[in-house]
């Protein structure tokens, strides 16, 4: 089945690689919404934790408290002002510290544009009287104080309040009445008392001061602008007041019932109205009726907190409705894709469908309140699949440029590739054949593009690859030859020498032998290395000590000089042809002797065991270069420069390690400290050989 394959894998592989980037895209954009569902359900629980600690920690806060005490003070319009029940027993109107510390912290006062501040408020104690405090700022000149026994009460700087209860209409001008024996240190502001009179509109000469009706007033020495100093006419100083005021309603709500109901059911139908106003009859300097008014924190702003899908109910623990019940905004990205929706919405996430939901007790002086806040989880598909289906169209894109691409190429290229593949495959068939290269012909792949190109140069080295072939089958003709013409002038000379030197004593018949064996190892062979390859090798016992003595003797006469032979005690037995293995040791020898050192020996050390002999070649002189060390032993490797033209070929240890391999023994090189080694090793004889 693979091989059946084998032809077509380039372009399966080519295929499966944009089937590969389409999946991986479709796999990635995959996973990123499950990673991104996972993050977001991890992220909302932690945040809808995050939400009840929030809110918890605003309602214990006493504007917090004062938010749960006043349910409906949220959906009332922030003027006309109407009292709210504080979570204090009352207010230390007399100290101006205290009342302003506690209507700050308890978030009642309105702000104004201009920077002005008022809060209206009833203590939540019931036995402290049922009175009305107010507290607040503005901003004035220097105050004037009312002298006393003046007719008017437009002389002086002045408060008026008016108070609407039940049909009731209560009105009181309270001027600012500065002690005779107070005076001002310079860096001090004015103090003094605010004195209620029910207003009348004309004389008060015998108007009598309203006995419940308690007020104070501070001014600071400081002139609001950085620019101003003390004693310009613009220089204004803020101004801080607290009121009591006494309403005989609230009182007899109190007296005239077993069990008073506390704070009034009609609190937030309690109108009340405060002006301040500079001497004379000019506009006042600050109306809490303006339409610039800012109210205070309410429940309702505890919606900007809640997320799409969650709810949050707050009840008192004794009751069994709802105070409030708010519920976050709906989600403005929108629906998205139904299928993404669907898709989304089966990503299996830990922990996804499970409820979320948290209960709070907040306890106040009116009692504890219960806090119960539930999520939905499902708000993180709605936001993803908004967000995916946004993205969805950057994947399609990709998808449409991988299709696009793979049509291109598919059409363009691996058709003409398919095309090369059946001609490079019937180039395979034909050139099995004889005459199959004239045959084959590219001439219809050529073209101006790349692959074009690709078979115009294929067809064009085809042609030489053709007239190569021709020219190579005659230079081996003119080879084999020459080698013939050779081998038949050299072989003459060598019968005669045979002639001369024939007797089994003659030292010189033993190299005749060898000239006469190399000269037939290559005559008629097509090159050197397939001649030696080819050579026959007649393996027999040979004592590889008594050759190796013999071969030291004889090196001088190979041109090798001081060869040196360790003592290689009694006769060692191997199998090996005697004169394959005196080329060996010979080309290994004139190898030593072009590189050791001048002067310097070269030795000869037999090594045994009882399976093999080792004999080690060493030379002193430079190591073996590393580019060469694993192709010294391959036919042509030299590092001498023009080795050719000096006779030296590349040949003389490739001959070593053929003769060595056709003997069944081997023949490495290793750099050693001082020089270099050569060790060849041969099968041992362990027993003596039989007739």
């Amino acid at each position: 089945m693979l091989g059946r394959l084998a032809p077509y894998r380039l372009r399966l592989l080519f295929r499966g690689a944009f089937l590969f980037l389409a999946l991986a895209t479709l796999g990635m954009a995959l996973y990123v919404l499950y990673d991104e569902k996972q993050r977001g359900v991890r992220d909302y629980r932690e945040g809808f934790a995050k939400t009840r600690d929030q809110i918890a920690a605003r309602l214990r806060h006493p504007a917090g408290q004062l938010a749960l005490l006043n349910p409906q003070a949220g959906s009332a319009h922030s003027t006309p002002l109407h009292p709210v029940l504080l979570p204090f027993a009352a207010l230390d109107f007399d100290d101006r510290h205290k009342v302003q510390t506690a209507v700050e912290m308890a978030g009642c006062l309105i702000q104004y544009e201009d920077g002005a501040t008022i809060c209206v408020a009833i203590g939540n104690n019931p036995w402290a009287g049922g009175f009305i405090y107010v507290a607040g700022s503005f901003a004035s000149a220097r105050l004037v104080p009312h002298r006393i026994g003046d007719r008017r009460l437009d002389g002086a700087h002045r408060l008026r309040v008016a108070v609407s209860l039940r049909g009731q209409h209560h009105r009181w001008v309270a001027p600012f009445e500065q002690p005779g024996s107070a005076v001002p240190a310079p860096r001090e502001g004015l103090r003094g008392r605010l004195t209620g009179f029910v207003e009348t509109g004309g004389d008060y000469a015998r108007a009598r001061p309203v006995r419940e009706f308690r007020g104070w007033i501070w001014q600071s020495p400081h002139c609001l602008g950085v620019d101003r100093r003390d004693g310009d006419p613009r220089c204004e100083r803020r101004v801080f007041y607290s009121l009591r005021l006494p309403l005989g309603a609230l009182r007899d709500d109190l007296f005239h019932k077993d069990r008073p109901k506390w704070p009034p059911a009609d609190l937030d139908e309690i109108d009340v109205r405060i002006q301040a106003y500079a001497p004379g009859n000019g506009p006042p300097l600050f109306d809490s009726n303006r339409g610039d008014a800012t109210r205070p924190f309410a429940l309702a702003d505890l919606e900007s907190l809640l997320l799409p899908g969650e709810s949050l109910r707050i009840r008192k623990a004794s009751a069994s409705q709802d105070l409030v019940r708010l519920t976050g905004e709906a989600d403005p990205t929108g629906t998205g894709s139904a299928v993404l929706a669907r898709l989304i919405r089966g990503l299996p996430v830990p922990g996804y469908d499970a409820p979320i939901e948290a209960t709070e007790a907040i306890a106040t002086p009116a009692g504890r309140y219960l806090l119960r806040l539930e999520g939905d989880v499902h708000g993180v598909d709605r936001r993803l699949n908004a967000v995916a289906t946004r993205l969805s169209g950057f994947v399609g894109v990709i998808l449409l440029a991988l299709a696009l691409a793979w049509a291109v190429m598919e059409l363009g290229i691996m058709r003409r590739i398919g095309r090369l593949t059946r001609r490079a495959q019937a180039l395979s068939q034909n050139v099995q054949a004889t005459g199959g290269l004239e045959r084959f012909d590219l001439s219809d792949a050529r073209g101006s593009d790349e692959l074009g190109i690709l078979g115009s140069c294929l067809h064009d080295l085809l042609q030489r690859v053709k007239q190569d072939v021709a020219r190579e089958r005659i230079r081996t003709e003119q080879e084999k030859d020459l080698w013939h013409a050779v081998g038949h002038e050299i072989m003459s000379p060598l019968q005669s020498l045979m002639a001369l030197h024939g007797g089994a004593d003659d030292p010189g018949a033993r190299y005749i032998h060898r000239m006469q064996r190399a000269v037939k190892v290559l005559y008629g062979s097509a090159s050197p290395s397939e001649a030696f390859e080819a050579s026959p090798v007649q393996v027999r016992p040979l004592d590889l000590a008594a050759f190796l003595r013999t071969v030291a003797e004889n090196a001088p006469f190979a041109g090798v000089e001081n060869v040196r032979l360790a003592s290689t005690g009694g006769p060692v037995r191997v199998q090996a042809d005697e004169h394959s293995l005196e080329d060996v040791i010979t080309h290994v020898l004139r190898n030593a002797d072009r590189y050791r050192t001048p002067g310097s020996p070269i030795t000869l050390t037999l090594n045994t065991t009882e399976s093999a002999a080792e004999v080690v070649i060493h030379n002193a002189g430079p190591p073996i270069p590393e580019s060469l060390t694993g192709r010294i032993f391959e036919y042509g490797v030299s590092d001498q420069p023009e080795a050719g033209a000096n006779g030296n070929r590349g040949q003389g240890l490739f001959v070593a390690r053929t003769y060595m391999a056709k003997m069944g023994g081997t023949i490495t090189a290793a750099n050693v400290a001082d020089g270099v080694e050569f060790v060849l090793t041969l099968p041992r004889l362990t027993r003596p050989a039989t007739r």
